[in-house]
């Protein structure tokens, strides 16, 4: 079946692909779990999916962009927009304040971990994983609705 598949210019090499992105699920995992037990609009199927996905848009481009920074940097411009927009939807803005502002930027900051991991940065994946989950762990315990901070800002006609 392999020999049939490389006459037309297919070669299969699952191994590394699978690798990287079970590193990517597994990253990225935590951070979904921290959001599932804070009841988020982002848990644990989202987060894992969207290290995955962007993990699996850089391999996916690997053949383009080969030797080519300029091409890699329009790939990982699209990535960012993208996971982005997708962090965008987390967000919600009413008349008590903005809320899910953490998940969003956490959505994005898993991108960015499957993004490092599809490019072979694992170090840098890792410190983004730990790094973000440790904040969503530990600011929690500094943050509290009363905080002045936290309340909602009025617009300058309705003041």
């Amino acid at each position: 079946m392999s020999e049939w598949l490389l006459s037309f210019g297919i070669e299969l090499n699952f191994f590394p692909h699978l690798i990287a992105l079970l590193v990517a699920y597994l990253l990225a995992l935590p951070i979904g779990w921290d959001r599932e037990q804070h009841e988020r609009s982002a848990g644990l199927r989202t987060f894992p999916l969207v290290a995955i996905a962007a993990c699996g848009f850089i391999q996916a481009s690997e053949k383009i962009t080969l030797g080519n920074a300029e091409a890699t940097a329009r790939v990982l411009e699209g990535l960012i927009n993208g996971v982005g927009f997708i962090g965008g939807g987390a967000i919600l803005v009413g008349k008590m304040g903005t809320r899910g502002t953490a998940t969003a930027a956490s959505i994005w900051a898993t991108g960015a971990i499957g993004a490092a991991v599809g490019l072979g940065s694992y170090d840098t994946a890792i410190v983004l994983s730990v790094v973000t989950f440790a904040t969503l762990r530990v600011m929690t315990n500094f943050k509290s609705e009363g905080n002045p901070v936290n309340l909602p800002v009025k617009p300058p006609d309705q003041e």
